[in-house]
């Protein structure tokens, strides 16, 4: 990494200042650390900056090394600056190859049982296509079964769920995996739950006029499409299947970068 020139905005901030309040509580470490935080957040050091070497901080700051090395340990554990060898420690910019988003708002829209409802379109058996008996490991022809519902919140249509489970005479479908997904029991747990991991796929779709009609929406609407794939605890597929949600009703959010607080 090159060494990156001046930042004539660090002068104006006064920067140069001692950052240490010898009477306060907070150590002086802790001070220093939290200072060069505050720059950073200002934008006077941006990702890429150079910041101040260690013995400029200790001449600055009037602390020893390892006070101003502890400072700088905890902006690497924080993710907030890099070091190179040789060249010295730089702002860190966002990576968002480790950005990473939560389910939890989709989760929510099962968990809350006094607005969410889920009504049962269809529960039938059929012989499983190539593409189901794909995912499930089956013979294809093999005997499935064929779950369609719509979760309804505060009586709006939001979620429309098609599912295929493995055919097992000897555990017949209880009530609650007819009201409520097998996605939910993942979640949660419970006594009726035989999931051991699920794998789930987020895409971007548009509603097509069967799934249109049943959430009260126009074709071609944006949405979400989550494909899920469950296994028992022998690593055998259970149950395949497709939630779309409508776009409007569902948004997924996260956070990029380091927190400066």
């Amino acid at each position: 990494m090159k060494k990156t020139a001046s930042n004539p905005k660090i002068e104006a901030a006064g920067d140069l200042d001692n950052a240490v309040d010898r009477h306060a509580h907070e150590p002086a470490y802790l001070q220093i650390c939290n200072f060069l935080k505050d720059q950073i957040g200002k934008g006077i050091y941006l990702p890429g900056h150079r910041l101040p070497s260690e013995s400029e901080l200790c001449r600055r700051h009037q602390v020893s090394p390892m006070t101003v090395r502890r400072s700088i340990k905890i902006l690497l554990d924080n993710g907030i600056v890099t070091t190179v060898q040789g060249s010295g420690t730089f702002v860190k910019a966002p990576d968002l190859g480790q950005v990473t988003f939560s389910l939890d708002e989709f989760y929510n829209l099962f968990k809350d049982r006094d607005r969410t409802r889920v009504r049962l379109l269809e529960a039938l058996t059929l012989q499983a296509d190539r593409t189901a008996a794909d995912r499930l490991q089956v013979n294809e022809g093999n005997r499935i079964i064929l779950l369609r519902r719509v979760l309804i919140r505060d009586g709006d249509p939001i979620i429309y769920h098609r599912e295929f489970l493995i055919y097992d005479p000897t555990r017949p479908i209880v009530e609650a995996e007819l009201e409520i997904t097998s996605l939910h029991g993942l979640f949660v747990g419970g006594s009726q739950t035989f999931l051991k991991r699920g794998e789930l796929t987020l895409e971007a779709t548009v509603l097509n006029q069967e799934q249109a009609a049943l959430l009260n929406a126009m074709p071609l609407q944006p949405a979400f499409r989550i494909e899920h794939l469950f296994f028992d605890f022998n690593e055998k597929p259970l149950s395949w299947g497709q939630f779309v949600c409508r776009a409007d009703v569902l948004r997924f959010k996260t956070t990029v970068g380091s927190s400066l607080r």
